[in-house]
């Protein structure tokens, strides 16, 4: 009995050994089913590549700025045609970096063909369209808005994209706006991390559109831009712009999100203002990351309105502070361009040289008669000076008009006085010239100061 009591016992501790073993092998098993999966779900949760931002915009508003600022470099070059930079994004959770590419079209029209370098009709579906607006010139800002939209619209019907496809397109931009719910208890400072799959297993109800919503669909995600929105409060203090200007200007631009389904976002590159917002909206639309950030609307130079939150009633709240304008105005009727302002002074003026000047008013001196004369008689001494008809002491005129105790009367003391001031400024500018333009006695100075002078004047005042 006690050979088949030990072979019982030596089988029963083979058996445990057979457990144990079999356990081993089924977590090992277990593990690398783990790793398997978890390398499986990394691979196939890795920042997708290849993904556009357009960018388009005048020239001087910022655009290439603005995008420099994001990627985290200054740009001070100003490139022509179509210019080209990359953001970095990271995904924190799978610890994941990719680039995403930026193109920067010209403010020119003349380069909107580049367009077919940057984005073509495989990579629509993957793009995302920015318009920059500039603030600091308010009165563009419509103008520019509906420019390159036109631009974009006229591109992607270049492309000759498939009529399904493109209307799938369609209806993913439909659903994503009507989709949109305010974010609640998040914490805007916690890190960026990948978003749920949209359209959850607990659905809302999903409203349709309303008027003038979505009108001019393009497909893709479309974000409106407001750069320089630090200008506000230069615009208020000289063209003296008001509220309602304001209100009137962002009725404006959220009209035309809606017709677009674009965001609004106002910043500002030298305050960094709403900057960080900027980024993680552009990655939400491009990337599906969270974006916890509600619609900020109080601050006038701080807007943020993200994708399907707005609609015409929210925007009619802006309306109530109306007085001297209406919502249907034209824009360009109420933000008026100012006028350019000249410099006075956008000319250098040049001084005339000092002995040029003087020699001027010497020549002028010397052309000029001693002291002005009136009547007809003329003395000796007017013929000397230069006088066009000699004129005699006698005559039946002289007689008539001269008592002869005018020719022996003593010089007028005030008469010679004057005279002998010409003389003296004469004798002034003459002693300024380095070079002598005539003998000490030119006609100039010998007729201001000579007696003959004197005579004329005594016959004609007397």
């Amino acid at each position: 009995m006690a050979p088949v009591l030990e072979k019982k016992l030596l089988g029963a501790a083979g058996a445990g050994d057979t457990m144990e073993n079999n356990t081993e092998d089924e977590e090992g098993q277990n593990l690398w089913t783990l790793i398997l999966s978890e390398v499986s779900t990394r691979s196939s949760s890795k920042l997708p590549s290849g993904k556009n931002i357009l960018v388009f915009g005048e020239d001087g508003s910022g655009k290439t700025t603005l995008m420099a600022k994001l990627q985290g470099a200054e740009h001070n070059k100003k490139g022509r045609g179509l210019e080209y930079l990359y953001l970095n994004v990271h995904d924190e959770d799978i610890d994941d970096l990719t680039r995403c590419n930026v193109w920067i079209l010209d403010g020119d029209l003349y380069h909107k063909g580049l367009l077919k370098f940057a984005v073509t009709a495989e990579s629509l579906n993957d793009s995302l369209a920015v318009f920059v607006a500039d603030m600091s010139r308010p009165w563009t800002i419509m103008e520019s808005l509906q420019k390159w939209a036109s631009v974009l619209r006229d591109h992607v019907d270049k492309l000759k994209i498939p009529p399904e496809e493109m209307r799938e397109m369609e209806q993913r931009m439909v659903k994503a706006f009507q989709e949109y719910t305010e974010p609640e208890g998040a914490d805007p400072a916690s890190p960026q991390r990948r978003g749920p799959p949209a359209g959850g297993d607990d659905e809302g109800v999903v409203l349709p559109l309303g008027d003038n919503v979505l009108t001019h669909n393009l497909g893709i995600h479309v974000l409106v831009v407001c750069t320089k929105c630090d200008a506000v409060s230069v615009l208020e203090k000289e063209h003296d712009y008001r509220e309602e200007h304001f209100d009137f200007i962002q009725s404006h631009i959220r009209r035309f999100c809606l017709q677009y389904g674009a965001a609004l976002i106002y910043t500002s590159v030298k305050e960094e203002k709403n900057l960080d917002h900027l980024y993680k909206y552009i990655v939400h639309k491009t990337y599906d990351f969270q974006f916890t950030t509600p619609a900020l609307v109080v601050e006038k130079d701080a807007i943020l309105i993200p994708s399907g939150w707005d609609n015409e009633k929210k925007i009619a709240i802006l309306h109530e502070n109306f007085t001297t304008v209406r919502p249907e105005d034209p824009f360009e009727d109420f933000i008026i361009k100012p006028p350019i302002r000249k410099l006075v002074h956008d000319k250098e003026i040049n001084a005339e040289d000092e002995q040029v000047f003087l020699m001027k008013q010497q020549s002028l001196l010397a052309k000029q008669p001693a002291t002005p004369t009136r009547g007809t008689t003329e003395s000796p001494g007017r013929a000397a000076s230069g006088s066009p008809r000699p004129t005699g002491r006698t005559g039946p005129t002289n007689v008539a008009s001269v008592s002869p105790m005018t020719t022996v009367k003593k010089p007028d003391p005030n008469m010679k006085g004057a005279a002998a001031n010409e003389g003296v400024l004469a004798n002034f500018f003459n002693s300024l010239l380095s070079k002598k333009t005539g003998a000490p006695g030119s006609p100039g100075a010998a007729g201001a100061g000579s007696p003959g002078s004197v005579k004329k004047t005594e016959a004609g005042f007397d």
